[in-house]
């Protein structure tokens, strides 16, 4: 058997990212990865040739190569855990074959600014191979679409999750991927679902409070998100 624990449990929001990998890979790094609890999830059901467990707080890191040595009953090789930082991932490293190795890269659990900052240096990295993208930002999604947009990244897919009363966009992107991105969302909507609806009531209102600051330009934002809305009236 070679389960790392079978009683492994998910939250929403790391169920949903795991929902949007649906082809194998040959590496998927979990960065920012906690407990690991999802590359764990992803190592059990083979989603990638190498799991890559990714953080910079060396206690986390000792923890799960620990679970990991006494559990897992694969090879060696399916897994590595690397103490640095996300944006200086070692994917030069691990890539044999540049069209045919392929690359998924997950972050998760940070905000939208630091996002950015790492996705400034994870392009120089990863520009020369077949990378793609998993983000959750934690605030900030209209910034980061806008990153992606200009930066030429198209869309592969993205939910809406909520967890805890809040709501969470999840982007699967990538710059090989011909599929229009947007500013608010394009797949990811379902106007019957009243939680969604609300979370757009409430993004809307988020930006007309900004605009009370006239140094706040934000007046093409609310006009987007409105545009939405006609269509559930």
């Amino acid at each position: 058997m070679n389960s790392t624990n079978k009683n492994i449990k998910l939250s929403q929001r790391l169920q949903y990212i795991k929902a949007l990998i649906t082809t194998p890979y040959t590496h998927i790094w979990d960065c920012c990865c906690d407990h690991g609890l999802l590359g764990l999830s992803l190592l059990d059901e083979r989603r990638a040739e190498t799991i890559h467990f990714v953080d910079v707080v060396p206690d986390l890191l000792d923890k799960i190569e620990q679970t990991l040595t006494q559990f897992w009953q694969g090879n060696r090789e399916d897994w590595q855990v690397h103490c640095i930082d996300a944006a200086a991932l070692p994917v030069a490293q691990y890539t044999q074959n540049k069209t045919e190795n392929t690359h998924l890269i997950i972050i998760a659990g940070i905000g939208g600014d630091l996002m950015m900052q790492l996705l400034d240096s994870l392009h120089w990295i990863t520009v020369d191979y077949h990378v793609e993208f998993i983000l959750c930002p934690v605030h900030h999604n209209y910034k980061v679409r806008e990153y992606l947009i200009e930066h030429r990244f198209g869309l592969m897919n993205e939910s809406l999750v909520f967890e805890n009363n809040r709501g969470y966009e999840i982007l699967h992107v990538a710059t090989l991927s011909s599929r229009l991105l947007t500013e608010t969302g394009s797949l990811m909507w379902d106007f019957n679902n009243a939680l969604h609806l609300d979370y757009l009531n409430k993004t809307i209102a988020h930006y007309q409070r900004l605009a009370n600051n006239p140094n706040n330009q934000v007046g093409h934002i609310i006009n987007q998100y409105q545009r939405l809305l006609p269509d559930v009236e």
